[in-house]
């Protein structure tokens, strides 16, 4: 043998063999190995929300004008329907802001009631056609006569004593009352939207006028905060003994707020749940920051109840999508989160900050001074992509009061998410997340035979069919790049 050719085979064997083991290498990086464990049951996955605008709000979130800008109101009755039954069907909950989107009062200003005629109609035929399960009614601000400056917009309540708390939360149950007469089932309650919100900065001991909310707001003292709902909680709970009752709507368990909660064992006792604000946020922060979200729960669930992104903020991330979809599957994961509200299923062509707001866009009638969508039609609707097909399948395949299983990971990872439930009816449901830019194989192993029918969705399309799979003890599922897949089993499985 010509000891050139020779060596020459032997330097070819040897970049072949690397070549090789450089591609395994990258297969073992693309691919991960997860567990279903069916006998490690966790939380009740209760349902997903969305907020509704009912009333108008000035672009950007500057002032609440007297024009009626509104959904469903601004629907023609065509445009309702397919509002009701393509969107918000399947959602559980729909966050009800008091103070703001619904604004209107009684001659005293003491009582929160509709603004124009048939507000309540309109709440009650989107409750009703759509399914929701019931309302989560949360202040933004309560009516004026409560408020020391006597309007919707900024500063505090306008008293502390017990005489004025028991008067003011008589209030507040009557509000309740109002809602239920109309018709509106009321699941969830809470006493103040981010309630630091429109707090006047101190300068040299003194409020200074530098401060002020442009929209219905109200802050309170953490204090201030525990002594109203320690007198407001049991009424509303007097009324509604099923009420979900949630706190603080801004940090958690692990503010001020809670903590002055805490303070009070009977208090603590009427709270269901501590709900962040995380708005905007990268969706690895339920990951590593865990323990900070959790932290002072005492066993209570932990939830967020507004998630969106902010216009004016600096991009953060290269998919507002990928986020949007994984933020939702870690809240479940790593906090065990009961639900997840999205902030608005519809704003209008009008507001500049509707594109990071919304899950879709209406078009008010009249003329428009500005128009994100000019060839949508007045009085239609239509979706926002960046942000609806991220959540669309959840909306779809997660069934209400779903348990979540357990998934024990090979390693966690940011950009690759599992999140595994089971129906009530015992079905099987697997939601698979790939933030990565290539391919990633999820090799799920676990003891039950199922036949699984899959639907991928991306920025691109919705709910593409992907066939189904046989899996038995083991099963590999490649999933795309920046898209999220969901699994569904055809039949009940038997779990043990």
């Amino acid at each position: 043998m010509n000891f050139r050719t020779g060596a020459l085979h032997c330097v070819c064997r040897a970049t072949l063999f690397a070549i090789l083991i450089a591609a395994a290498s990258l297969a073992a990086q693309d691919g991960g190995s997860y567990t279903i464990r069916y006998d490690r049951p966790q939380q009740v996955i209760q349902g997903l929300g969305f907020e509704i605008q009912s009333d108008s709000i000035g672009s950007g979130n500057a002032g609440m004008p007297d024009e009626v800008v509104a959904v469903p109101h601004d629907l023609t009755p065509s445009e309702r329907a397919r509002f009701y039954t393509q969107m918000l069907h399947g959602f559980r909950y729909a966050r009800l802001a008091m103070g703001l989107y619904l604004r209107g009062t009684d001659a005293d200003q003491k009582h929160i009631v509709e603004r124009y005629p048939h507000q309540m109609d309109d709440l009650r035929e989107m409750q009703d056609a759509s399914g929701i399960q019931g309302f989560d009614v949360e202040y933004w601000s309560p009516a004026p006569f409560w408020k020391q400056n006597k309007t919707y917009y900024g500063g505090t309540i306008a008293g502390s004593d017990p005489a004025f708390l028991n008067d003011f939360s008589d209030t507040m149950v009557q509000d309740l009352r109002y809602l239920r007469g109309h018709g509106l089932r009321v699941a969830m309650w809470g006493l103040q939207n981010e309630p630091v919100v429109g707090h006047p900065r101190q300068t040299a001991g003194k409020p200074s006028d530098s401060a002020k909310q442009s929209y219905g707001a109200c802050y309170y003292t953490p204090e201030v905060y525990a002594a109203t709902l320690k007198v407001t909680a049991p009424k509303v709970r007097a009324l509604l003994p099923d009420v979900q009752i949630h706190a603080p709507s801004w940090d958690g368990p692990a503010g001020e707020f809670a903590a002055a909660i805490r303070g009070d064992s009977e208090l603590l006792k009427n709270i269901n749940a501590w709900t962040w604000h995380q708005i905007g946020h990268d969706s690895n922060d339920e990951i590593d920051k865990r323990d900070q979200y959790l932290n002072g729960a005492g066993g209570k669930p932990v939830y967020q109840n507004e998630f969106e992104y902010q216009p004016w903020d600096k991009p953060k991330f290269n998919s507002y999508f990928m986020n949007t979809g994984q933020s939702l599957m870690n809240w479940m994961v790593f906090e065990n989160s009961p639900t997840w509200f999205w902030l608005h299923a519809l704003k209008p062509v009008t507001n500049m900050e509707a594109g990071d707001y919304a899950l879709g866009f209406w078009r008010p009638y009249g003329e428009l001074k500005q128009n994100l969508r000019p060839n949508l039609e007045a009085g239609h609707w239509e979706f926002n992509p960046q942000n609806w097909n991220a959540i669309a399948g959840f909306v779809k395949y997660l069934p209400w009061d779903s348990t979540r299983l357990q998934v024990d990971e090979d390693v966690v990872r940011h950009d690759q998410r599992i999140l595994v439930w089971k129906s009530k009816d015992g079905v099987l449901g697997i939601a698979l997340s790939n933030r990565g830019a290539v391919p990633f194989t999820f090799h799920l192993h676990s003891a039950e035979d199922v036949e699984l029918a899959g639907h991928s969705y991306t920025l691109a399309a919705l709910d593409r069919p992907l066939g189904t799979k046989r899996r038995g003890k083991d099963i590999a599922i490649m999933v795309q790049p920046q898209s999220f897949e969901f699994w569904i089993a055809r039949k009940p499985v038997a779990v043990h």
